[in-house]
Formats: structure tokens, C-alpha cells, sequence
């Protein structure tokens, strides 16, 4: 999420005359030397907040003293005369955070923001690997029925840049000046295609991403375990809280020696995985938007998703087969169907990854969405003055 913000903030200050208001992990670069050229104005995260780094990811505790820093400094050059066109507040991306903005007189924007997506009821009560505080997303949903200051974030902003659709059905009951979708991220390229001319053999799936029980990883294992013996070889890179299980439910359903679990790597690895797969599988079902299947796209896989959150958005049928999870065992047979569908049509796997790569090119580049941030930009200070 910071490298996202990073990005966005780097490429607008190419274009635009940028005030950075943001805050600092301790022991880490502060933005400040990242980007000196800029004008950053940085507080400290407090004390002791790191030691927790996934809980402080997810609830993200140092943004409370960071909304008083930010509204306070905001509200003080304001007071002084300084002169500021519009204000955008990228990040968090997470729907649960009001902005220290609201009610200051300076339009804003809102986003892109996503996320708060409820586990599907027939997911419920499997096994969910993931801490206690994971589970405080639950609490999303009421907040933003119930919390004036968050609702009043959303209703005062100038505009609410939505990852998906999604994002507009969770914000329906406000009553928002505008909504526009537009994903929280983006590519800087298209690579040059890898030819898969050669590939013979079982159809080669890859996933990227952490390994937590709503990525779905443990539903690839237990589809990849439905297939007739040499269909599908699986190559998993990333770890996280729900990968001891996948290694187990791999080996009970005796698929440990076509599914391999490679953990972290190196990023400039990853770019490797995706030149020897035939096929992208990133079946997260809540998934809020996310880099790894715009990255997949980008190197021509055809994708396998959920049809639900970012990537149903990312994804359309002339370049993925969307799936939507209803129960685990509903879900991992009609992933093992998708398998079945690509490994069996190689032409319609290369008419897939090209759809990919040329949607990508239309949609999701950085400079594109740059530009397109842009023309909003001028828009809604033309209607604002």
C-alpha cells in the first residue's frame, strides 16, 4: 500500500505543484530523502507500533495521531494565506479512515479507496488460518452506516475514486457528490511478450501474492487435486499465515510433487515466474484490487479470478475465466473446470493473453491513469471556483 502511494505521489509531482502530508515508520526512509525534491511535510510514527507489522498494517494505529497532524498543519496554512487548488488523499486505501480534510474549506478527493469486502457466507465457517485482528474488517461495514466523521469524509468530498463498482455498492447508503472508478494501481509497461511456443506438457499455473486463507490458494490445491494426473503443474510464490495448511492439504490429497511452494522471492524474480506460466490462477475472494493480476496480464497469461472485488473488475471474459465463490468445494471444483477449459485450447489461452496485454495497455498503465487523474483534477476545480 505505501509502495502504491509512493507511486502516485512520484508521478503526480511530475505534473503537478505537490504538498506531501504523510508519516514515517521508524527505522525506515523517510519520504522526505525519497523524494527531495518535493515539498513533504512528515511526522514520526509513534513509538513501539512497529513491533506488531502486519496488525499495524491492517489497522494501521499511527494513523489517528498522523489525522490530528495532518488537519491541524492543513488548517494552519490555510489560516496563513497558503493557496492549495484541490487536496487528494490516496492512501490509506482501506475504507475505514476519515480524512483529515473534511470540513476545512479545500475541496478534496477521495481515493482510489476499496476494500471492506464480507468473507462469502459459504466460506464462513472454513478453516481460517489468519490472527484475530483480521477479523476486525467485520467492523467496516457498520462504521461506515454508523461513524458521522467517516460518512461525512465521503458526502464532503469533491470526489470518491472507487478501485471497482464494488466500492459504490458499499458506499450506497451516502450520499456522494461524485464516484468515479479508477484501480488503486497501475503498470509502468507492457513487457515483451514471452514466447510459450515450446511449452509442452501439463498446463503451467502460477499465483502470485501472500498465502492467506481469502487468496484462495487452498482452493487451487484442492482443484489441482479434482484433475486427471498431468494436467496442471502449480507454482506458488509468496508466503504468509495459511501456507503450513496449503503443504498439508497438497500432501493429504497426494499433489505435492505438480504443486510447488517457492515463499518470498526476490521481485526481480517474479518477472521469471510470469515468462514460464501459461496460466495466471488468483482466485481471492476478497480481494480489494491489487498489482499481481495486472502484472500477469501484462505478460499475456490468461487469468482464472473470483468474480468478486478488484480483479473481477481487472479481468473480463475475452482475457479470464471469472468464477464466483459460493462454498469451497463449489468453488474448487469449477476452478479444476477452468483448468481443464485452458489446458485443453492452447489457441484460446493466446487469444487470452492477448486480450490481456491489450487491455492493460487501455487501462492500466500509470501514465494513462495519470493523465485521466489529471483531467479530473482540472474538472473539479473548474466546478469548485
Amino acid at each position: 500500500e505505501s509502495w502504491v502511494a509512493f507511486q502516485w505521489v512520484r508521478r503526480l509531482a511530475e505534473q503537478h505543484d505537490v504538498t506531501v502530508l504523510t508519516y514515517a515508520k521508524r527505522g525506515r526512509t523517510p519520504l522526505s530523502r525519497q523524494l527531495p525534491h518535493l515539498r513533504v511535510v512528515e511526522w514520526h510514527e509513534p513509538p513501539l507500533l512497529g513491533r506488531a507489522e502486519r496488525l499495524n498494517s491492517l489497522l494501521k494505529p499511527g494513523y489517528l495521531p498522523f489525522y490530528v497532524s495532518a488537519r491541524r498543519w492543513t488548517r494552519a496554512a490555510l489560516g496563513q494565506g497558503r493557496r492549495f487548488d484541490l487536496g487528494h488523499q490516496i492512501a490509506p486505501v482501506a475504507m475505514r479512515y476519515p480524512s483529515p480534510l473534511v470540513g476545512l474549506g479545500l475541496p478534496f478527493v477521495m481515493g482510489p479507496v476499496g476494500g471492506s469486502l464480507e468473507t462469502p457466507a459459504g466460506f464462513e465457517a472454513d478453516d481460517d488460518t489468519s490472527p484475530w485482528y483480521q477479523r476486525l474488517r467485520r467492523l467496516d461495514g457498520w462504521r461506515l452506516a454508523h461513524d458521522p466523521l467517516l460518512r461525512r469524509t465521503y458526502e464532503d468530498a469533491a470526489c470518491v475514486l472507487g478501485i471497482a463498482d464494488y466500492a459504490r455498492v458499499l458506499l450506497k447508503g451516502l450520499n456522494l457528490r461524485d464516484f468515479r472508478v479508477m484501480s488503486e494501481t497501475g503498470i509502468d509497461h507492457v513487457p515483451e511478450r514471452a514466447s510459450r511456443d515450446a511449452n509442452g506438457g501439463p498446463l503451467r499455473l502460477l499465483f502470485v501474492g501472500r498465502v492467506v486463507r481469502t487468496k484462495g490458494v487452498r482452493d487451487v490445491v484442492r482443484a489441482i487435486g479434482l484433475l486427471p494426473r498431468g494436467t496442471a503443474t502449480l507454482d506458488v510464490v509468496g508466503d504468509g499465515f495459511d501456507e503450513s495448511a496449503c503443504i498439508r492439504l497438497a500432501h493429504d490429497t497426494g499433489v505435492s510433487g505438480v504443486v510447488t511452494f517457492h515463499g518470498r522471492v526476490r521481485r526481480e524474480r517474479v518477472d521469471d515466474f510470469y515468462r514460464r506460466a501459461d496460466a495466471f490462477v488468483f482466485p481471492s475472494y476478497r480481494e480489494p484490487g491489487g498489482n499481481a493480476p495486472l502484472e500477469a496480464m501484462s505478460f499475456g497469461l490468461p487469468l482464472i479470478v473470483a468474480d468478486r472485488g478488484g480483479p473481477a473488475s481487472a479481468v473480463d471474459d475475452n482475457c479470464g475465466i471469472r468464477i464466483s465463490p459460493t462454498t469451497p468445494e463449489e468453488y474448487a471444483r469449477r476452478i479444476a473446470e477452468a483448468i481443464v477449459r485452458l489446458s485443453q485450447d492452447r489457441v484460446g489461452r493466446e487469444r487470452m493473453g492477448t486480450a490481456a496485454r491489450g487491455r492493460v495497455a487501455s487501462l492500466y498503465l500509470w501514465d494513462r491513469k495519470i493523465e485521466q487523474v489529471g483531467c479530473l483534477y482540472d474538472e473539479l476545480i473548474a466546478r469548485t471556483s
